[in-house]
């Protein structure tokens, strides 16, 4: 579904009864209707300083709504991570992601619930609202989704993988895994054969961002895992990682 939005559909993705169906309808979400709407007790201030927010990126007005409620003292992630909006439950991404009180550790065991959500938007922002915390402590990161690499669910196999990609999308870059993929191997191993392609992409993904600093280290990755993995699902993964050097 990529037509056009229609003025009731966009009032239901901006009263927040509805969930966004694709990417364009999760960029076209007025946050401070949304916030009105979800939040009547916010002061008008508060929508003030979303309004003045429109022009700037989504993430960062992703962050400013959680900010904007943990201000007024509805910062529980809880109150919002069942919600009927995508956007409303990627507000408890950036409150959990955003709590300084809270340890990589027990952000990541509160954030499981939404990496598994069944909205794509929801599980996109789950990641993103802790890479400052992964970019600050990569290997720390790494040891604590190591164990999400065995998990039976592919939303969380695949977390796993696209937190930690080296460059990713609309995300600050993990400089140690750029330089030194090779930190990264046992979980890119764990996920070498995984059967899911949304799984197989993120770490074509992961690898394709490796590659471009590392272009030899990928190639005798590839090279070894061709030898050792026979599958279709490597093979596809190779593919997807050698894109950029071909």
């Amino acid at each position: 579904m990529s037509g056009t939005l229609t003025a009731e559909r966009l009032n239901a993705l901006n009263t927040g009864s509805v969930a966004a169906s694709h990417l364009a309808e999760c960029l076209a979400v007025d946050f401070a209707a949304l916030l009105q709407a979800v939040a009547p007790a916010l002061e008008h201030d508060a929508l003030h300083r979303m309004r003045d927010a429109e022009g700037k990126g989504i993430t960062q007005r992703m962050a400013l709504a959680a900010r904007l409620l943990r201000e007024s003292g509805q910062g529980a992630p809880a109150k919002w991570q069942e919600h009927a909006s995508d956007s409303v439950r990627g507000w408890a991404c950036y409150l959990i992601g955003s709590d300084a009180s809270a340890t990589l550790p027990a952000k990541l065991r509160a954030m499981r619930p939404l990496a598994d959500d069944p909205h794509f938007g929801v599980r996109e922002w789950a990641w993103l609202a802790l890479r400052a915390d992964i970019v600050a402590a990569p290997l720390q990161a790494l040891e604590c989704l190591q164990p999400w690499t065995q998990q039976a669910s592919p939303y969380l196999r695949r977390f796993a993988c696209e937190a930690l990609r080296p460059r990713g999308v609309w995300a600050t870059h993990i400089a140690l895994f750029k330089q030194h993929p090779d930190h990264a191997l046992p979980l890119l191993e764990a996920l070498a054969d995984d059967p899911d392609r949304y799984v197989q992409d993120s770490v074509g993904n992961w690898l394709n961002d490796a590659g471009k600093t590392q272009p030899r280290w990928l190639r005798d990755l590839c090279a070894r895992w061709q030898r050792e993995h026979d599958g279709s699902a490597n093979a596809y993964i190779r593919r997807r990682a050698l894109r950029s050097l071909r």
